[in-house]
């Protein structure tokens, strides 16, 4: 596996720390809220039985598309809510992730975007990858502003802070810095 492979060809087979191939992309992210919670998905990582955490909808940008753009689709493929650019607000924040896993760590530039909807609504996944499809593990509406009695990791840990940037449209976009998510530590 070439550290040049694309991120969506995983294997899910655990590589020594070490020799784990290193991948960067442009990402878009969404906070999908109705103001008291946000919208989540569970995710894991097959190579860490057991390993669970939860993310905001989004993923990679695709060649030629804007961060927006990548948003609306993201939205779409992960939730089935088909939405118009123009609900969206941001991009609020951005940051440098590193994300350690069991077979590959991914370095991404994430652009933060919310989504305030009317209701919390079912999800519908539309479009997942194959990889989504061994990854994801379910979805909630978790409260904004008592995440921490969540048991699994959420990520990003200040989604209450994000959905606040969104009625302060001068401030866009916040520089969150550079962090680390990694079910495996990328040390």
């Amino acid at each position: 596996m070439s550290g040049t492979e694309a991120f969506r060809t995983r294997r899910f087979t655990p590589v020594a720390p070490e020799l784990r191939p290193r991948r960067h992309r442009r990402a878009a992210r969404v906070v999908v809220t109705d103001g008291r919670h946000a919208l989540m998905l569970a995710d894991t990582d097959p190579g860490l039985p057991g390993s669970r955490w939860w993310v905001t909808p989004g993923g990679g940008i695709d060649p030629g598309e804007t961060a927006l753009e990548a948003a609306v689709r993201e939205v779409a493929e992960e939730t089935g809510l088909v939405v118009r650019p123009e609900e969206l607000r941001g991009p609020v924040a951005v940051r440098t992730v590193v994300h350690g896993y069991s077979d590959q760590v991914l370095s991404q530039e994430e652009s933060f975007f919310v989504l305030v909807v009317d209701a919390r609504f079912e999800v519908e996944p539309a479009g997942l990858t194959a990889d989504e499809q061994i990854t994801l593990d379910g979805w909630d509406w978790l409260p904004l502003h008592d995440l921490a009695a969540v048991a699994e990791p959420v990520w990003p840990a200040d989604l209450a802070a994000l959905v606040a940037l969104a009625d302060s449209p001068g401030e866009w976009p916040v520089r969150l810095g550079d962090v680390e998510e990694s079910t495996l530590p990328v040390g």
